[in-house]
């Protein structure tokens, strides 16, 4: 039997379950089944790779052990906590190119092309591992923000860094052309240093963005990881390697843009300017609120014909998307039409709310994007506003000085009544107040989302 043949063709059918896997995860109905082929086309592709490999069984251990961890996390993880296992996830990823590529340099003897791709996959694994560590960090508060001194600091160090990747690289380039030759045992002393280097850049390079910008890093990094997976994939000459950290690192540029697009801001500006540190003014808003109590709120659920839900990160830390299903149920059992508005952005990461919201089983024709939420607005009843802050913030519309101005938002102060379901008055991610919260008519509930929606829910059956 041809076993190079076999495994060729293993590598065809694995990239073209990718391909179809990845088309059938854009549409909400059919991206669980996405997942599925997805999956099913990394598993041919690791047993036909298996043929080639000279002792299968350390490997088949290595790999056992991996898929335990990977299904512990899985199993064990929250759906609120998802965008943090994305992030990891994504630093894994660039981990395993990070010491692909360190094992192939271990195998060089001189300086040349292929020398010149290991130094990039390594450069690129590191800086998605380190960024990707930071972005978990934040994700779950557990860095909280930095002072102005620090980015000032982390933002001059990716400068010197990206400075020496460059005389770096271009050693080997003039070495491997023969116009400058370096000694072998000096480009090892480098790469050494390169490996440090480009963790260090993945550090300084995520840690002065806010946590308003973290869906978009998100999105970059899953990008870096598809590219150094591709590159790792070139060292090792793995078609399904190549072919799967291009479609990963494609899709995630792609995803980057969007997002960036729906904050109307380039890329620029959020990855080397950014809106203040998280650290910074938590300014108040000056006005005076409109407060109800949960209690009440259920008079103006029942009269209303319409409802318009907008979730936002305030339901996702609440745990609120279970009770949110259920007060959707009621209402439309009481005749009256309910969908959701959802956001790009809202939340941690791309379709964080979509995710919550489809664990809890809302119909997916329920789930509505912005643009073609938004001319619904003005005819809405009332728009139930849960813990969402920067993305129904009237400012990026209507203040020229609000540093998020021209940012797309979901018209919420367009709506009749708008109920916002907040635990205080505290900016949100772009660190500004938000002036919807003091409109004529709005009316604010203080309190954690699911703990005022059991509220509602409970006047609502009384009756």
């Amino acid at each position: 039997m041809d076993f190079i043949f076999l495994q060729e063709l293993g590598y065809i059918v694995a990239a073209t379950l990718f391909i179809f896997g990845l088309k059938m995860l854009s549409k909400e109905d059919t991206a669980a089944r996405g997942n599925l082929v997805s999956s099913i086309g990394m598993l041919i592709a690791v047993l036909v790779t298996l043929i080639k490999v000279i002792d299968p069984y350390l490997i088949l251990l290595a790999m056992t052990i991996g898929a335990g961890i990977g299904s512990l996390f899985a199993l064990k993880v929250k759906m609120t906590s998802i965008p943090e296992m994305v992030a990891l996830f994504n630093g894994f990823g660039g981990l395993s190119s990070f010491f692909l590529a360190w094992s192939q340099f271990i195998n060089q003897s001189n300086a040349s092309f292929i020398l010149i791709l290991t130094y990039m996959t390594v450069f690129i694994g590191g800086v998605t591992f380190s960024g990707s560590l930071v972005a978990f960090f934040k994700l779950s508060e557990i860095l909280k923000g930095s002072s102005n001194l620090v980015n000032s600091i982390s933002r001059w160090l990716l400068i010197f860094i990206c400075f020496f990747v460059l005389i770096a690289i271009g050693q080997v380039v003039l070495s491997s052309a023969g116009i400058f030759v370096v000694d072998f045992e000096l480009i090892q002393i480098v790469f050494i240093a390169f490996l440090i280097a480009s963790l260090l850049a993945g550090l300084a390079f995520v840690f002065p963005i806010g946590g308003g910008d973290m869906p978009v890093v998100i999105s970059l990094l899953n990008s870096l990881s598809g590219v150094a997976a591709a590159l790792a994939g070139v060292l090792l000459s793995n078609t399904a390697l190549i072919v799967a950290g291009c479609l990963v690192g494609a899709s995630g540029l792609v995803l980057t843009l969007i997002m960036a697009k729906s904050m109307n801001r380039d890329l620029y500006n959020i990855f080397f300017v950014g809106y203040a540190s998280d650290s910074g003014s938590a300014n108040e808003i000056t006005g005076d609120t409109k407060p109800i109590s949960a209690e009440d709120t259920y008079l103006i659920m029942e009269a209303a014909r319409s409802v318009l839900i907008v979730p936002g990160y305030g339901m996702a830390v609440a745990q609120a998307q279970h009770v949110v299903k259920e007060l959707s149920d009621l209402l439309e059992e009481n005749s009256c039409e309910v969908s959701f508005g959802i956001h790009p952005v809202a939340g941690r990461m791309p379709g964080h709310m979509n995710v919550l919201l489809a664990e809890a089983e809302v119909p997916y024709d329920q789930l509505v994007e912005m643009d073609a939420i938004n001319p619904e607005f003005s005819q809405t009843d009332v728009a139930i506003v849960l813990g969402a802050n920067d993305v129904v913030n009237p400012a990026a519309a209507e203040d020229p000085n609000s540093p998020i101005f021209g940012m797309p938002i979901l018209d919420v102060h367009h709506a009749k009544t708008v109920v916002v379901v907040k635990r205080g008055l505290s900016p949100g991610f772009a660190g500004i107040p938000n002036e919807l919260f003091i409109r004529d008519n709005s009316l604010m509930v203080a309190g954690d989302a699911k703990k005022v929606l059991q509220d509602t829910i409970s006047a609502l059956k009384d009756l």
